[in-house]
């Protein structure tokens, strides 16, 4: 049995879907599907049983689960960047993890957990994930909490034993329930179908130009095939950057969109918010060397590549949903 927490979730649920791909529909779904849309993301998908992520915790710390378990693929987190209840995020963010990688040890199984790009904090001391975990600055509570459990597997022994994934900004399918938090490519789409242009940040560095910031934008495809790759090559252990390895501008972003949606770009610039000043990533680039000397080798997606099929194959269709 493959248990998936998170499962409705963006990331989860499309890993749902590449287990199915492959014949595989032993999946235990653990979520908290509340009053949200991510229900939609489960509909196509196959799957044993789902379940609360509470009553999820109480049996994995009570011993109530029984049978053979493969692997847990841990994604499911409170995600949100502007979360400011710091002992919600301690108990839901990392206490949680901590609890299923002790489990997943004792069982046997494979653990895959999902950290995050914003461990890196302002990212003045690079990306690097073989860099030393105690240099890390976290700008968020969000980033704290991910980051604490990375130093916790460091500390125990255990990280050598894990996958500990640190995504950049990923984007595809199956993100339609995140509101405010869906990729900019889901909401360039939406924008440009509305009004035929798209508006990006002004820049406030004298580095780079308007709509010139870069961000490093992964496929959703492309990230789960990297944990089916780790799913299947256990002894690849440790910290693992995952994002395409070529950082690339916003404008490049927003003009894929525009050629995937068979319209000519039309980008306007728009003043920095206040409460990003001084606190706005203007770079970041994954660094995929550790992912690729440990033995993977597929070829990333290009942008362009990954928001044309995003946006012709999904968005432009009835059926946003991986099947």
């Amino acid at each position: 049995m493959y248990i998936i927490t998170g499962g409705a979730g963006f990331i989860g649920s499309a890993m749902v879907w590449k287990l199915n791909t492959l014949g595989i529909d032993d999946i235990l779904v653990v979520d908290n599907l509340a009053c949200t849309e991510k229900w939609k993301n489960l509909v196509p998908l196959r799957y044993n049983a789902y379940m609360h992520r509470t009553e999820f915790l109480e049996k994995v710390r009570g011993d109530g689960l029984k049978g053979a378990i493969t692997a847990i693929i841990h994604m499911g987190a409170c995600s949100a960047t502007t979360e400011r209840d710091a002992d919600f995020l301690m108990q839901n963010n990392l206490e949680y993890a901590k609890s299923l990688c002790h489990f997943a040890f004792e069982r046997g199984a494979r653990f895959i957990n999902a950290s995050s790009a914003s461990t890196y904090g302002d990212g003045s001391l690079g990306f690097s994930d073989t860099a030393n975990l105690h240099t890390l600055r976290p700008l968020n509570m969000y980033g704290y909490s991910k980051h604490l459990f990375d130093l916790w597997a460091q500390r125990k022994g255990f990280l050598p034993h894990l996958a500990s994934l640190k995504f950049f900004n990923v984007y595809g399918p199956n993100e339609q329930h995140k509101g405010d938090m869906r990729s900019v490519v889901n909401k360039s789409f939406h924008t440009i179908a509305a009004t035929g242009k798209v508006s990006l940040f002004r820049s406030c560095h004298p580095d780079f130009a308007d709509g010139c910031q870069m961000r490093d934008f992964v496929y959703i495809k492309d990230c789960v095939d990297i944990m089916w790759w780790l799913l299947q090559n256990p002894a690849a252990g440790g910290v693992f950057n995952v994002g395409t390895g070529t950082a690339r501008t916003w404008v490049d972003l927003a003009t894929a969109v525009f050629s995937a949606m068979g319209k000519p770009a039309n980008i306007d610039f728009i003043p920095m918010p206040e409460h990003l000043l001084g606190k706005y990533q203007n770079f970041t680039e994954a660094p995929m060397h550790t992912l690729r000397a440990a033995g993977y080798t597929a070829p990333m997606t290009s942008l362009e590549d990954g928001v044309r099929d995003y946006v012709t194959n999904y968005l432009a269709t009835a059926c946003p949903h991986l099947e």
